[in-house]
């Protein structure tokens, strides 16, 4: 899918976002709202255990936007005093091929969609003039279609898929600060699974601008990972590198 499709396709998700969280407004006006489209650049990482081995494949950051088919990325929050609900979701759909290791000889084509949803209920335990610190906890919902694929070689054609869906309990803490008159930044740290053979983390940092009341503009980097056992292999997925978005506030 090109650009401008995407870009459409972004426009209109944060669309509906931004008249979701209108509509919420003007029924409860004691909360404050934010809606947020971003575009996240990232180095993605993905490896399945199989009963030959283990089969893995990285697309570099130079070359994700030639290997992106269709992401979505955008996020909501509502605050009220010392208590806020924060919503992430992120869909990528990539393809992108490397040279598999071992004596196959073969390219390992690799085909990745995944969906990811962190949902989180926040509250305040630190306000002053410089920074605030909430503690957060709630879930992360994970979903992938991965499909890892030999092609030629001496083992042509042999596919491996991990296709699941699951959720994960996560707690964490994001801390804002003031930086100077129109300059804030962010730090989101999280961590959950909590049971064997799932675990979640993510690290967040942004530099955000203020541009008036409403607008906000916000850059930063973003790791993000997933190890799960998927009908007793072991599935891994990570994505970092940089992060560029809009904010709305009303």
């Amino acid at each position: 899918m090109g650009w401008k499709r995407q870009l459409k396709c972004t426009a209109f998700g944060v669309a509906l976002l931004a008249s979701a969280a209108t509509t919420a407004a003007a029924q409860q006006s004691d909360w404050s709202y934010e809606a947020s489209i971003y575009l996240f650049m990232p180095e993605t990482e993905t490896s399945f255990d199989t009963p030959r081995g283990t089969v893995d494949g990285t697309l570099s950051f130079s070359d994700a936007l030639e290997n992106l088919d269709f992401a979505f990325m955008g996020a909501i929050a509502a605050t009220n005093g010392r208590w806020s609900v924060l919503a992430d979701y992120n869909y990528t759909n990539l393809s992108f091929s490397n040279a598999a290791p071992g004596p196959a000889n073969a390219d390992l084509d690799v085909s990745v969609k995944t969906q990811f949803l962190t949902a989180a209920l926040g509250y305040r335990v630190r306000q002053d003039s410089s920074v605030a610190v909430d503690l957060t906890g709630g879930f992360r919902w994970y979903s992938t279609e991965t499909e890892f694929t030999l092609t030629p070689g001496t083992m042509p054609g042999r596919t491996n898929t991990a296709d699941d869906s699951w959720f994960d309990p996560i707690v964490g803490a994001r801390a804002r600060f003031t930086l100077a008159d129109r300059w804030t930044g962010t730090a989101y740290v999280d961590y959950g699974g909590f049971r064997s053979g799932s675990q979640t983390w993510q690290v967040l940092l942004t530099a955000d601008y203020i541009i008036n009341d409403r607008w906000m503009l916000r850059g930063g980097y973003r790791y993000i990972s997933f190890d799960h056992e998927i009908n007793g292999s072991d599935y891994k997925f990570t994505q970092s590198g940089p992060m560029f978005g809009a904010t709305y506030r009303f």
